[in-house]
C-alpha cells in the first residue's frame, strides 16, 4: 500500500488521472497539490467509496513552499501533469518557457521531502522536462536514474488504437502493445510495427497507408487539439496513459512476473543494457525504450530491440536522434544555468 502525490491534480490531465488512481487498490492514499481549485478536486474523489484517502494541499501564496512539501511527504510514488496546456497553433517547444520553470520549481520540492520517490513525468516538452528533473535532483545529491520516468505512453496506446482501427473485423486496440521509442513530440517519435505483433499488419498496407499511419502517431496531440476547436488538448487519453504507466510500476513492486513498460529514461551505466542501448542510438543522454521495472525502477533496458528494426525505422530513428539532442541540450541548459 503505497502514497502517491499528483502535482498538478487540478488540471484537465490532473483530474481524470486522480480519479483514475483513486480506484487502485494498491494505493493508499492519494495527496494532491495544485496552485488553484484542489481543494474541490478532492472533496468531489472523497465521496467516492474506494480504499485510498485524499489529502489536498494549496499554497496560501506564490512564496508559500510548505504545501507542496507537505504533499510530496512519505509519497512512493509522484506523478507531474502540472503545466500549462497546449494550445491550437502551439508547440511543444512553445510550452518550454513557461513550463520549465514550473517543473524545476516541483522537482525542487521532491528533492527535499521525497528523494526516494519514483517520478513520472507527464508534463510537456518531456524530451526536455525530465533532463530538468534530473539536474535538479543532481544538484541536490538525490538523483536516482532507475527511478525517474517521461511518461510517453500515450504514443503507444495511439499506436496500438489506430492500427487496430485499420483492421476493424480482424483485431482491436487491446490485441497490441507497440513498442515506441525516442522522444514524446512530432518526429522524435518512432513507432516499431515491424516488431512483434503488428508485423504481419503493417506489412500488408500500402507505403501511403504506413506513412499516413506514422504520422498519425507521432501527431495525434494534434487531432485532438483541432477537435477541441481551442477548448483544450489531449487530457483524457493522457490521464489513461500516465496511469498506465504507473499501474505497471505499482505491480512490479508486488508481483513476480515480468513487467515491462516503454519510458523516456535517462541512459546511465548504472542501469542494465543503458549503455548499451546508448551506443545504438547515437551517444544521447536520454531516449525512450522498453524496460524492465522492478522494486527498485528500472532494472534493465531492453536495447536488443533496436537491433531489430526496418530499414524504415531507421531512417526515422536517425530525424529522431537528431531533434532530440537539441531538446536534451535545452532541458540540460535550463536547469544547469
Amino acid at each position: 500500500m503505497v502514497k502517491v502525490a499528483v502535482l498538478g491534480a487540478a488540471g484537465g490531465i490532473g483530474q481524470p488521472l486522480s480519479l483514475l488512481l483513486k480506484l487502485n487498490a494498491n494505493i493508499k492514499e492519494l495527496s494532491l497539490f495544485d496552485v488553484v481549485n484542489v481543494p474541490g478536486v478532492g472533496a468531489d474523489l472523497s465521496h467516492i467509496n474506494s480504499d485510498a484517502t485524499t489529502e489536498t494541499h494549496l499554497p496560501s501564496s506564490k512564496e508559500d513552499k510548505t504545501a507542496l512539501l507537505t504533499a510530496l511527504k512519505g509519497a512512493n510514488l509522484v506523478i507531474i501533469p502540472a503545466g500549462v496546456p497546449r494550445k491550437p497553433g502551439m508547440t511543444r517547444d512553445d510550452l518550454f518557457n513557461i513550463n520549465a520553470s514550473i517543473i524545476k520549481s516541483l522537482a525542487e520540492g521532491i528533492a527535499q521531502s521525497s528523494p526516494d520517490a519514483f517520478v513520472l513525468v507527464i508534463s510537456n516538452p518531456v524530451n526536455s522536462t525530465v533532463p530538468i528533473v534530473a539536474e535538479t535532483l543532481k544538484k541536490h545529491g538525490v538523483y536516482n536514474p532507475s527511478k525517474l520516468f517521461g511518461v510517453t505512453t500515450l504514443d503507444i496506446v495511439r499506436a496500438n488504437t489506430f492500427i487496430a482501427q485499420l483492421y476493424p473485423t480482424d483485431s482491436k486496440p487491446t490485441d497490441f502493445n507497440v513498442n515506441v521509442i525516442g522522444g514524446h513530440s512530432g518526429e522524435t517519435i518512432v513507432p516499431l510495427y515491424s516488431v512483434g505483433s503488428t508485423g504481419k499488419l503493417y506489412e500488408k498496407l500500402s507505403e501511403e497507408q504506413k506513412k499516413t499511419l506514422i504520422n498519425r502517431v507521432q501527431f495525434g496531440g494534434d487531432e485532438v487539439v483541432q477537435a477541441k476547436n481551442g477548448a483544450g488538448s489531449a487530457t483524457l487519453s493522457m490521464a489513461y496513459a500516465g496511469y498506465r504507466l504507473a499501474e505497471s510500476i505499482l505491480k512490479s513492486l508486488t508481483s513476480s512476473e515480468e513487467v515491462v513498460e516503454c519510458t523516456f529514461l535517462n541512459l546511465v551505466p548504472e542501469i542494465k543494457g543503458a549503455e548499451e542501448a546508448k551506443k545504438l542510438v547515437g551517444g544521447l543522454d536520454y531516449f525512450s525504450l522498453p524496460v524492465k521495472l522492478g522494486k527498485n525502477g528500472i532494472e534493465e533496458v531492453k536495447y536488443e530491440i533496436l537491433t531489430k528494426i526496418s530499414d524504415d525505422e531507421k531512417k526515422l530513428l536517425e530525424v529522431a536522434k537528431e531533434q532530440l539532442a537539441k531538446n536534451i541540450e535545452k532541458g540540460v541548459s535550463f536547469a544547469t544555468q
